[in-house]
């Protein structure tokens, strides 16, 4: 879909195509369905899928079977995998009138309960939880289908003597947020995500460290900056699920201790600080919080470098992720009432440009023109017996199956992107990249 321009005595104005944000919520659904490792359930809607990993256990033993695969590889990293549950929750809880409106709020708590199924597993004692299971190494050394590999996959864990603040606080934030959208559905299965959840926030709070220093295969992936703005929000989505007092007088207490009011980071699976601004924001009504979120999403309209055909640019690994992300905390911000229609159109301009209003679509079976070749293992393999393997890789055929609903990493700061599977960068896609973008459409189509 073409930009329109309109032209009225000199001014230009840019009426952008529409969009139905309700099947692109269901798109993205389905590419959490293709990310699935484990046994797949009966009901599974991508069906060239299969069974994997079925055998991913901890040392000593425990079932490890079940989670998210990582991006277009098979390594279960859980850091970005409880971040993206996390974000997707925040999605539901906010705009559960979206999903089902779009006949998606049934799929959507499932795909957080994916997650959170596999995070219990992982949380084998209570200051004990494996944080990844496959070796980065061994794993980019094999292309194919998830169901044939046969490399090692090891498992790394967090305890006491290694601990990993940031990965329990996020755990516990995940945990946190889902629990609160099966509140009123599974109140057992909530109980029990509260439970664990408050026992990975005391683990992450009473053991300080960063995760990737204790699972030194995850620093050259998703290696952390730090582990205190993931302490602030773990604490404020417990309070969120619990309502008790404490975690938010924790939350507020360790903002201030850790200085993160003068954070002016993205917000993405490594920086937490815009969604902590944004909760507390929300949940107290403090100017210190409204005004730095109205700041930061007036600096992204008005100050931030953009490319050459307006989309925002944030970082060179997931510039489309990043914007997308960053649109939600700004359609956030205007459902707490700060620059409601100026928000919500900046937010509708920039993911209609991901759409389709730069002249193509970045989203994998969406639209005009979308990406074909992204950076995606098991989609990129034919049925079996057919051969998957490094051919497949370097051939210059589309990739075998429709990756519906999955958004690539996009463009650089000049605008330039290739459709082609080499291209790491610009043209993987990953479970993070997918979830701040599905719950800004969820924001959008939640009017």
């Amino acid at each position: 879909m073409k930009i329109i321009l309109l032209y009225f005595v000199g001014l230009v104005i840019s009426q952008a195509a529409s969009y139905d944000y309700g099947e692109l919520l269901r798109l993205s659904l389905l590419f959490y369905e293709a990310q699935r490792s484990g046994k797949l359930p009966p009901d599974q809607k991508v069906t060239w899928r299969h069974d994997s990993a079925l055998d991913d256990q901890g040392q000593n033993g425990e079932d490890l079977s079940g989670g998210y695969y990582d991006a277009g590889d098979y390594v279960k990293f859980g850091f970005p995998m409880a971040y993206t549950t996390t974000m997707l929750a925040w999605g539901i809880v906010s705009h559960e009138s979206a999903y089902s409106k779009a006949n998606a709020l049934d799929d959507a708590r499932k795909a957080v309960k994916w997650a959170t199924d596999y995070f219990i597993k992982c949380h084998v004692s209570e200051n004990e939880f494996y944080g990844q299971v496959g070796k980065g190494e061994l794993d980019h050394d094999y292309w194919g289908r998830p169901e044939d590999m046969t490399m090692e996959r090891p498992a790394y864990k967090i305890d006491e003597s290694n601990p990993g603040s940031d990965l329990a606080a996020e755990a516990a934030a995940a945990m946190a947020a889902t629990s609160i959208v099966f509140k009123n559905v599974d109140s057992g299965y909530s109980d029990t995500l509260i439970t664990h959840a408050k026992q990975l926030y005391d683990f992450a709070d009473n053991n300080r460290g960063k995760y990737s220093d204790s699972i030194g295969d995850a620093q050259e992936y998703y290696g952390s900056s730090s582990y205190e703005d993931e302490l602030v929000w773990g604490a404020v989505w417990l309070y969120k699920a619990t309502e008790e007092n404490s975690y938010l007088d924790k939350a507020e207490s360790l903002y201030s201790e850790f200085g993160l009011g003068n954070d002016d980071a993205s917000f993405d699976w490594d920086s937490k600080t815009k969604g902590v601004q944004m909760l507390l924001a929300e949940i107290t009504g403090n100017s210190k919080y409204l005004d730095t979120i109205e700041g930061y999403c007036d600096y992204l309209i008005d100050g931030q470098q953009r490319t050459p055909d307006g989309i925002v640019f944030l970082t060179e690994w997931g510039s489309l992720p990043s914007i997308a992300t960053a649109c939600f905390v700004c359609l956030e911000a205007a459902n707490a009432g700060l620059s409601p229609d100026r928000y919500r159109d900046f937010a509708t301009e920039q993911i209609g440009y991901i759409l389709g209003d730069s002249g193509r679509s970045y989203v994998v079976g969406y639209g005009e023109n979308p990406p074909s070749h992204e950076q995606h293992a098991s989609s990129s393999c034919p049925d079996a017996p057919d051969p998957c393997d490094w051919d497949t890789f370097d051939s210059n055929e589309p990739n075998s199956h429709v990756l519906y609903g999955a958004l690539v990493a996009g463009p650089d700061a000049d605008g330039n992107y290739e459709d082609i599977r080499s291209d790491y960068v610009g043209n993987e896609v990953a479970c993070d990249y997918n979830a701040g973008y599905q719950s800004a459409l969820a924001a959008l189509y939640d009017i």
